[in-house]
């Protein structure tokens, strides 16, 4: 493959989603046109990425949008794993060979996914809507599809609680702190303010009041400080959307491959949400506190929170119809409604490029 043919794909596959957008991957180019990309995590600097599976699944996305974006120049893309534990900093070794099956279907909508994190319209999902959402999760995992005010009440009630944990622990605060740009309607690294979904006088209290974890706390113990944050980010949006969806793999993920997959699994119902008419928000955090609960790690050093986490993960369970040992790995709502007038970008290809393959 021409390296001009290999950065034209590359330019495709960097518009795949990422926590936080931290886009936790570098490419490396080989003398013979192969492509490694060098994955890592950010387990030791953010809170919600619990032994790196966030991280992992994001690289899942990637590979699944590498696949995709090589169908618009007649290739495929095979890809082989090149890691050992912790899988820290796992490589993904991706060959290219020529494909006579023409662009993929999703292709179109790799660039315009986006995360819509503002109330969508109620509108039900159609039956060819659903069918395609559950027909994107594939042979290998499960997605379940919550309807109906009644549905959405409960998740809404499930995410004040998690925002409650969410905005209370001191562990988390750098997170919060680091990952808004704030003023800017774009950004390439970060969210960018007007992507948050609060309106401009709450994101202005919300600049002040994270320049200090002492701010944060007066606030929240005096001045009911979650609230209008929970309301806007988390109830309003659970309530305004058509439906809430949440992924299970069909095994409980044991290896660097199985949370790959899972990430390339949401991937595809993200792309097809959008092929589908339809926008997406992760709410991922619930599923995360309970991989801690279930794990029986301590995330945050405050009193109560790890307990908070175990009742979280009981009610998930609850809303989900599973017992404790079902796996759970990505939790969204999706809906109609205007494309996002604000979204995060990303680094450019030349950024993203490392002298690092044999």
């Amino acid at each position: 493959m021409a390296r001009d043919t290999l950065l034209k794909i590359l330019d495709l596959a960097r518009w795949a989603p990422s926590g936080d957008n931290t886009q936790p991957w570098r490419f490396a180019i080989g003398a013979d046109g192969s492509l490694t990309v060098l994955g890592h995590d950010t387990r030791k600097e953010i809170l919600y990425d619990f032994e790196g599976h966030a991280s992992h699944m994001a690289h899942g996305a990637l590979l699944e949008t590498l696949h995709i974006a090589a169908s618009a120049f007649g290739y495929a893309a095979q890809v082989s794993i090149e890691s050992a534990p912790p899988d820290d900093a796992p490589r993904y070794r991706v060959r290219f060979a020529a494909s006579a099956e023409g662009p993929h279907p999703l292709l179109p909508f790799v660039e315009q996914r986006a995360v819509q994190r503002r109330p969508m319209r109620t509108t039900p999902l159609t039956p060819a809507q659903r069918n395609a959402l559950t027909a994107a999760a594939g042979p290998d995992a499960r997605l379940r599809v919550f309807e109906g005010f009644a549905a959405r009440a409960r998740v809404a009630r499930l995410l004040w609680d998690n925002a409650r944990i969410r905005l209370t622990c001191p562990e988390a605060y750098p997170v919060h702190k680091s990952i808004i740009e704030w003023g800017a309607r774009y950004s390439k690294d970060r969210i960018p303010e007007q992507a948050v979904g609060v309106d401009p006088l709450t994101a202005r209290l919300m600049q002040w009041v994270m320049g200090s974890w002492s701010r944060v706390e007066f606030f929240n113990r005096y001045l009911m400080g979650t609230v209008l944050p929970r309301v806007q980010l988390d109830v309003l949006p659970a309530l305004g959307c058509a439906a809430h969806i949440l992924l299970s793999p069909a095994r409980p993920p044991q290896s660097l491959a199985d949370w790959v997959s899972l990430g390339r699994a949401m991937q595809r119902i993200w792309l097809t949400a959008a092929q589908q008419g339809l926008h997406l928000q992760p709410q991922m955090t619930p599923v995360i506190f309970r991989w801690y609960a279930q794990a029986g790690q301590r995330f945050s050093a405050s009193p109560g929170l790890h307990e908070q986490a175990r009742a979280l993960a009981a009610k998930l369970e609850a809303l989900a119809g599973a017992s404790p040992g079902d796996p759970m790995g990505f939790f969204a709502r999706v809906g109609v409604c205007a494309a996002p007038r604000s979204r995060s970008t990303r680094l450019e290809v030349r950024d993203l490029l490392v002298d690092d393959a044999p």
